[in-house]
């Protein structure tokens, strides 16, 4: 498999999903705004243009990170990863899944792009606040969003979140996530991850 990632992307969690379970990927690394990689253009492999982009062995490839996240759990079945089989904590996951693909990883759009008016990125770090009051309170002491298991919902979120530094964003508001952002930040898989993307 390869992984078509951008450094400090949302892609980190698909990429730290496949160390956490030990997945045999490649990376290709896509060079943004141009949106080139080595050999050509992500637009040759994912239409789109959107990282995560994941080429499979057999030449087919998947988009968009929820979908991705899962399929990479599925591949690691002995692992804590994976989505259960059946039962309202398949959902809740699920739930979870579409929460941060929804409402954190999309809330942060309009900071990306430099015509938002002022106001308005006000406005979204606003609301984002009121999504992270949210988060903060469910996971609680943890230490992840699942309690005491590491889960793709943590990959995600971790990734995300590391947003706020890019954002102006005082994470330190919520010290209950800025806790959570370490102790996923000590996990070897995510060391890992951020040495191979140059983030450490």
């Amino acid at each position: 498999m390869k992984l078509y990632y951008a450094p400090a992307a949302c892609s980190q969690a698909p990429h730290i999903v496949a160390r956490e379970a030990g997945l045999d990927i490649e990376l290709a690394k896509v060079e943004f705004p141009s949106k080139s990689v080595e050999g050509g253009s992500l637009y040759d492999v994912n239409p789109k243009g959107a990282v995560p982009t994941l080429k499979l062995d057999d030449g087919d490839v998947l988009t968009e990170n929820a979908v991705i996240l899962q399929y990479l759990a599925d591949l690691a079945r002995q692992s804590e990863l994976a989505l259960p089989e059946a039962g309202i904590e398949r959902y809740r996951l699920l739930e979870w899944l579409n929460f941060i693909a929804t409402e954190l990883h999309k809330g942060f759009g309009p900071l990306w792009n430099p015509a938002t008016p002022a106001e308005y990125k006000a406005a979204t770090r606003e609301a984002l606040g009121k999504k992270f009051d949210y988060l903060q309170g469910e996971i609680g002491d943890g230490p992840y969003i699942l309690g005491d298991r590491f889960s793709i919902l943590d990959a995600y979120a971790f990734a995300v979140l590391n947003w706020t530094r890019i954002h102006d964003i005082d994470i330190a508001r919520w010290p209950g996530l800025a806790a959570y952002l370490q102790r996923v930040a000590a996990r070897p898989a995510v060391q890992a991850t951020l040495r191979a993307e140059g983030l450490i």
